[in-house]
């Protein structure tokens, strides 16, 4: 965080976090809009592994999604989930899903079944919930620890399900690596105080 975001109320930190994340998912509505009346064009923006020139879609594959079903699919838990992540912070929160997407895509890239197109916002979903369930017990903070029990006891089965193998059309492989990467992210990101100044 930021000596700017420490000064910050409780309230103006909610109003940062709801704007950042309805902006978010109204984007990917507006991407898939888009998508879809240019014939599905933004499609190859899904990665394709271990091609070498799809290493530039690692990011853009989490902004992508295979009609307006999967788009509405991942709005709800993207919302929430993006919205208490927020909570901690924007630069934190940008830190964060900056780290999950890339590791979420790069793994994808090297070890999703060959000749497959992964697109979606359900890696970073993954990966948000796992800091969020992680992050307050390795913080020690009780009001995040709450919040991660809260997220788990929602989405902990759809998580559950969503890690199968054996959903055809899933990609079981992406899910993983998000929630990876987000176990790793709270622990990479953990809060770290001093002389009362929170450091990102």
């Amino acid at each position: 965080m930021t000596g700017s975001e420490l000064e910050w109320s409780s309230g103006d930190r909610a109003k940062a976090a709801a704007k950042l994340m309805v902006g978010w998912v109204a984007l990917l509505w507006l991407l898939e809009v888009v998508d879809v009346a240019s014939g599905h064009a933004l499609d190859g923006l899904g990665i394709t592994p271990r091609t070498a020139s799809e290493l530039v879609d690692v990011v853009p594959a989490a902004f992508i999604h295979f009609g307006f079903a999967h788009v509405a699919a991942n709005s709800v838990p993207l919302l929430v989930m993006g919205f208490l992540a927020a909570l901690g912070g924007l630069r934190r929160f940008a830190a964060v899903c900056a780290l999950i997407i890339v590791a979420d895509g790069l793994g994808v890239w090297l070890i999703a079944p060959a000749h497959t197109n992964t697109a979606g916002a359900s890696g970073l979903i993954f990966g948000l919930f796992g800091y969020l369930v992680v992050t307050g017990f390795v913080e020690r903070r009780p009001l995040g620890v709450l919040a991660g029990l809260l997220v788990g006891a929602v989405w902990g089965t759809s998580i559950l399900v969503g890690l199968a193998p054996t959903q055809s059309g899933v990609s079981w492989q992406g899910h993983l690596l998000g929630l990876v990467a987000g176990v790793a992210a709270a622990f990479l990101f953990k809060r770290r105080t001093g002389r009362g100044v929170v450091q990102v």
